[in-house]
């Protein structure tokens, strides 16, 4: 834990000018069609804004390799989490990602920062164009830096890793002669907020499998929407941990910028209920 430092309290702002400068003079590595490498999520993997997808970060295949950087802001009514983020996709086999995460308690003035980092194999098929889909496997390593709060509220690790299993399908002329994509994973985790709260509680430290879900309507080429729903282990008995809601907007003006915008809807967080607001996010590729 420490103090909110306004040195690092404005980063997401020219995080967001930096990549937007980038994504002007940037020409995107990649042939598959657009959007469906996703957007980074919080945990800077490629999926929703909240939940992870099978496909791999950016538009790489078989052939190709790309880089991504993403950041982000969800805001809501007692947080603001930030994130920075950077991914590689090799050859659309394997990604290896690094995410760091600013959460700014606002009603206590402080922040707890943590990193991760992921990798992401794909083990077979392609979303697009397998009539099965895609599926992947991945692991995330998450280390807390600030462990004061989690400590207090009884977590007991400041790292943790998860383990996931994830399928993704799009459906071309599914729907009103639009594509369609849909995801569905399994996650074992012993995460306490994404491990922002730290990890396992002295009463429960053992692995947790929970489902992410979601789908999307692709309106044309350059804009998506879609919902997300991502269960969450509840382990902390000093405070309640829910699921995960977000209805979500992306717009992507080429393979080498994309924009989301969501609604997101956290249930109740370390103690503060109703914590609704919006995720806004900015991803680059070359």
């Amino acid at each position: 834990m420490n103090s909110v430092s306004n040195r690092y309290r404005y980063y997401p702002a020219w995080a967001f000018a930096l990549l937007l400068t980038v994504a002007t003079i940037a020409q995107a590595n990649g042939s598959r069609l657009w959007a469906t490498g996703g957007v980074t999520n919080v945990n800077g993997t490629a999926g929703g804004g909240i939940t992870t997808w099978a496909v791999l970060n950016g538009y790489a295949s078989d052939s190709e390799s790309t880089l991504n950087l993403s950041t982000s802001t969800a805001r809501v009514d007692d947080f603001n989490l930030q994130t920075l983020s950077v991914g590689f996709n090799w050859a659309n086999r394997l990604a290896v990602t690094v995410a760091h995460n600013r959460l700014d308690v606002k009603p206590l003035a402080i922040d707890i920062r943590q990193q991760t980092v992921g990798l992401k194999l794909r083990l077979a098929g392609e979303a697009l164009y397998d009539r099965f889909g895609q599926y992947s496997v991945g692991m995330q390593y998450t280390h807390n830096a600030d462990f004061g709060v989690p400590a207090l509220l009884g977590a007991v690790d400041n790292h943790g890793v998860d383990f996931y299993f994830a399928a993704s399908k799009v459906f071309l002329a599914a729907i009103a002669n639009r594509n369609v994509i849909v995801n569905a994973t399994a996650r074992a985790t012993r995460a306490n907020q994404l491990g922002l709260l730290g990890f396992g509680s002295a009463n429960d430290n053992s692995y947790e499998l929970v489902g992410e879900f979601g789908a999307g309507l692709f309106l044309n080429r350059r804009w998506l929407i879609g919902a997300e729903y991502r269960e969450k282990p509840d382990k902390l008995d000093s405070v309640t941990e829910d699921d995960w809601k977000t209805l979500y907007l992306v717009y992507v003006p080429s393979r080498a910028l994309a924009f989301t915008l969501a609604y997101v809807d956290l249930g109740r967080v370390a103690g503060f209920d109703d914590q609704t607001g919006y995720f806004l996010s900015l991803q680059t590729g070359f």
